[in-house]
């Protein structure tokens, strides 16, 4: 789970009380959001010991909100390893928080159009403030065999398609160490260029044989979702002239008019 980050303000917050802002109900709610938002893809299982630093308070205290959290199952405790991760209850959340964005569902009839046109699994992902993160997976259940991707799958910010989509189009201050890998990787700015200009990213690891090509969804002339078809090296062409790929552009320019956007001037769009 990413770092939470501050969000505006919701209707009424602003006439929330001085004397409110710190009392002990609200001080509860944030320490119980510090400790969920510290577990990542890359950390998902912490310590007392960890929890209780990036709480800044101390280990009986930390030890207090762990046992609450576990109580309502957003944490798990593993007793012979003395370990903390996040708990099912988690899930249940991520999938009504996924449901809430109305990019899933406006997306739906457009990602069901391009199954049918290109005939291979197509994934729609949001950014999360880290990476790419899928939200919905249409499969064609025609295929005898076929490629699934889980739903809440965290993508590679630099090795993934649609992360490379968001490189490109993103401000580079909103992709976390976008910047510096830039500066130690000339090759991946003159991939994000060429994404840029043709609207799609083609990704093809060496070590898998599934392709993916991936494309974007603005909102207001910013990028809010990326498409992708998701298939085997032998279905999917890597060439960015493809039918396939053609199909994919065509579908998600028509998703993102319907948005109300044009998106920005390249050749792909």
């Amino acid at each position: 789970m990413p770092e939470i980050a501050p969000v505006s303000p919701a209707p009424g917050d602003e006439e929330l009380p001085r004397a409110e802002r710190g009392t002990p109900a609200i001080q509860a709610v944030e320490r119980a959001a510090t400790i969920l938002g510290a577990f990542s893809v890359g950390r998902p299982r912490l310590s007392l010991n960890e929890l209780t630093a990036r709480l800044g308070t101390s280990k009986a205290t930390a030890h207090r909100y762990t046992k609450a959290l576990r109580s309502v199952n957003l944490l798990r405790y593993d007793e012979r390893e003395a370990l903390y991760s996040l708990g099912p209850q988690v899930l249940t959340l991520s999938a009504a928080a996924r449901a809430g964005l109305p990019i899933i569902t406006i997306a739906g009839p457009y990602m069901e159009e391009l199954v049918r046109e290109a005939g291979e699994t197509v994934v729609l992902s949001v950014w999360d403030g880290d990476t790419a993160v899928v939200v919905r997976v249409d499969d064609n259940t025609d295929r005898t065999v076929r490629i699934s991707v889980r739903t809440g799958a965290r993508l590679s910010m630099s090795r993934s398609a649609q992360g490379r989509v968001f490189c490109a189009f993103l401000d580079e201050d909103e992709v976390p160490g976008l910047g510096s890998l830039l500066r130690r990787n000339p090759d991946l700015r003159q991939e994000l260029e060429a994404i840029r200009e043709n609207g799609i990213s083609v990704n093809t690891p060496a070590d898998n044989g599934v392709r993916t090509i991936a494309a974007p969804v603005f909102q207001d002339a910013t990028i809010v979702a990326t498409m992708a078809i998701v298939g085997t090296t032998a279905a999917v062409a890597d060439e960015t002239g493809s039918p396939a790929a053609q199909s994919l552009l065509h579908i998600s320019r028509s998703l993102t008019q319907e948005l109300g956007a044009s998106g920005p001037i390249t050749r792909g769009f």
